[in-house]
């Protein structure tokens, strides 16, 4: 998916980057079981990672299968291409 065809108000797991959409069906969960506004519900549960120990790399691997069944005709080289120039803007990686 290019940059351009991304609508502004998207919102996207802080960990893995998966789009989060307005019912809150995908969002991971806080230690109080509310939902997290910031991360999906493959990456954070009751509070913390599920990956605790992950490294920005090793998510970027994880992502990048399902990065390109999402998305007809990419492939896995565009897919950690695009992954490792956006994963470090995410708040999960930020100060990594």
């Amino acid at each position: 998916m290019e940059q351009s065809e991304i609508p502004e108000n998207m919102i996207f797991c802080q960990c893995c980057a998966m789009p989060l959409d307005e019912t809150g069906e995908f969002n991971g969960t806080e230690a109080d079981g509310s939902k997290s506004e910031d991360y999906c519900v493959y990456c954070y549960k009751d509070g913390a990672f599920t990956a605790p120990d992950a490294t920005m790399e090793e998510m970027i691997e994880i992502c990048v299968p399902h990065m390109v069944s999402a998305n007809e005709g990419m492939t896995e080289e565009t897919a950690r291409e695009m992954m490792q120039k956006y994963f470090p803007e995410l708040k999960r990686w930020k100060n990594e």
